[in-house]
């Protein structure tokens, strides 16, 4: 019993209080579109900062981007931030979600290029990187978006909505559909409570079509890519060597995408998302319809909460 107790007065504290990392940690890779090298240094960040992008190598005082909806400037194959001085950053949505999944609120983010290393394709390195600089705890409490009505964008026959629900964290169903037989239809359903997002959805790799790659390489994207970050399905299937991860990784790694596009919200969201086909299009258009929508959503203090279910606990 005081195991139990203790446990769940940490993970109380954890989600109560705003936190950031303990210490510096970085790593370097290409990205998938641009085949830019990059450098990606995490730091610690004051309370009440959010998630700020440092464009390390544009002239002083313009590289500064904060990681919000209002930001998004293109979501074709990815999210890129922008701002005012005309500076961006892309493929964003992996170390996001990253950063989502842990339940970090304040973090400095300082790269040396234009997009986000790629990695694998998925979130785990990003992940492993945030429990190797660990969480600190800071002192102003950490505030959520509480959905109170429904919000819905559709886009033919894509459509996401986020609802009322009764919990505190959010709950996310997804549902993809491919006439490639090696895909075809997939669906998932999950909570983003503490530990979900590293079991069920951190691992999951970005993928593509081997028909596209000529097209998308003229476009001048996936420059970068390779078998060794993304899953790659041709004629025959799967060609990366390894195989998937998982079966449902594709509908998985569509997931982790949109928990990354909604942390865009500002703060944790506290209800139910639904999508059929998600893509960063469709997932920046909800939020902003979201915090376009003032009686859709509140504030609401997080602590506040764990002391009604402490309550309850005592009874």
């Amino acid at each position: 019993m005081v195991m139990r107790s203790g446990l769940k007065a940490e993970t109380h504290m954890a989600h109560t209080r705003q936190t950031t990392i303990s210490r510096k940690v970085s790593c370097a890779g290409i990205g998938v579109h641009s085949g830019a090298r990059a450098r990606l240094t995490l730091l610690p960040a004051a309370t009440n900062t959010g998630i700020r992008f440092v464009r390390i190598d544009a002239p002083e005082g313009t590289g500064e981007i904060q990681a919000h909806a209002d930001a998004v400037s293109d979501t074709q194959l990815g999210t890129t931030l922008s701002n005012a001085h005309g500076v961006s950053v892309a493929v964003v949505e992996h170390l996001l979600a990253a950063i989502a999944g842990v339940g970090i609120d304040n973090l400095r983010i300082e790269i040396d290029g234009p997009e986000v290393p790629i990695m694998d394709g998925s979130s785990s390195v990003f992940y492993e990187l945030l429990m190797l600089a660990g969480q600190k705890a800071q002192g102003a409490a950490r505030q959520r978006i509480r959905i109170l009505e429904t919000i819905e964008v559709r886009e033919g026959p894509k459509r996401a909505t986020l609802s009322p629900s009764n919990g505190d964290v959010l709950t996310l169903r997804a549902r993809i559909e491919y006439d490639d037989q090696h895909i075809g239809v997939q669906q998932m359903a999950m909570k983003l409570a503490p530990g979900m997002f590293a079991r069920d959805l951190a691992f999951a790799r970005t993928y593509g079509f081997a028909r596209d790659v000529e097209m998308l390489r003229s476009m001048g994207l996936a420059r970068g890519g390779s078998l060794e970050n993304a899953v790659v399905i041709g004629e025959d299937g799967v060609m990366n060597p390894e195989g998937l991860r998982i079966e449902d990784e594709f509908v998985r790694h569509k997931m982790l995408d949109a928990v990354g596009d909604l942390m865009l919200a500002g703060a944790p969201i506290a209800g139910d998302y639904d999508a059929v086909q998600p893509g960063h299009g469709l997932n920046n258009k909800l939020v902003r319809k979201l915090l376009a929508t003032p009686s859709a959503w509140c504030w609401e203090d997080a602590g506040a909460q764990a002391v009604r279910e402490d309550a309850r606990a005592a009874v």
